[in-house]
């Protein structure tokens, strides 16, 4: 005689209700990620995770269930940002005219990010791990940004002796400088004595 298995008490399945469970998580997220965005470009990485969550109307814990930590959190909003970021470098890389296309990226990225603190920590933290973005982002914009400032490069438009790695330093410090005297305007001081410095000696 076969002697069958113990049965097991199973919750009844619910299968209805899958794709509304799923679709509120997305909603969910997308909140979540909503909020995050605003808070960390107002406050930087010190933001807390609760705060998101009231601005969000989400619990703590649904933040947690979407992101493990904070540090999570910053590198998706931050990565998000970037790839913004990078579909208007690719806009820039069919312009007719490289080195106009170069100058105006750099006024524009100045412009959008220079109060967002969220991009500014990022870009100064460097090597930072706490808050560093995937490395397939890092890449694409690197690869973006760089094939534009070749040629920029090609038409005589930036000196020759900088590179990707150079120009970003240089963005990062004139983001730092400006959001912390707080200047105004479409192109400030700093980001003009930027581009007067990268442009070829007569």
């Amino acid at each position: 005689m076969v002697r069958r298995p113990a049965a097991v008490d199973v919750p009844p399945a619910e299968p209805d209700q899958g794709p509304s469970l799923r679709a509120d998580a997305r909603r969910n997220r997308a909140r979540v990620l909503e909020a995050a965005r605003a808070a960390f470009a107002e406050k930087g990485v010190v933001v807390q995770l609760n705060e998101i969550a009231q601005r969000a109307g989400v619990g703590a814990g649904t933040v947690y269930r979407h992101f493990p930590s904070k540090e999570a959190l910053f590198a998706a909003v931050v990565a998000d940002q970037i790839d913004q970021l990078i579909a208007d470098l690719q806009k820039l890389l069919d312009r007719d005219d490289p080195g106009v296309a170069f100058y105006d990226f750099l006024a524009m990225a100045i412009e959008q990010t220079s109060f967002n603190k969220a991009l500014c920590e990022a870009l100064e933290a460097g090597g930072n791990t706490e808050i560093d973005v995937s490395g397939d982002v890092q890449d694409a914009f690197g690869d973006a940004f760089g094939e534009l400032l070749v040629r920029a490069q090609g038409v005589g438009a930036v000196r020759e002796d900088v590179d990707v790695a150079d120009v970003k330093a240089l963005l990062a410090g004139c983001l730092a400088a400006r959001r912390h005297r707080g200047e105004a305007g479409p192109v400030s001081k700093l980001a003009a004595v930027l581009c007067d410095g990268l442009r070829p000696r007569p």
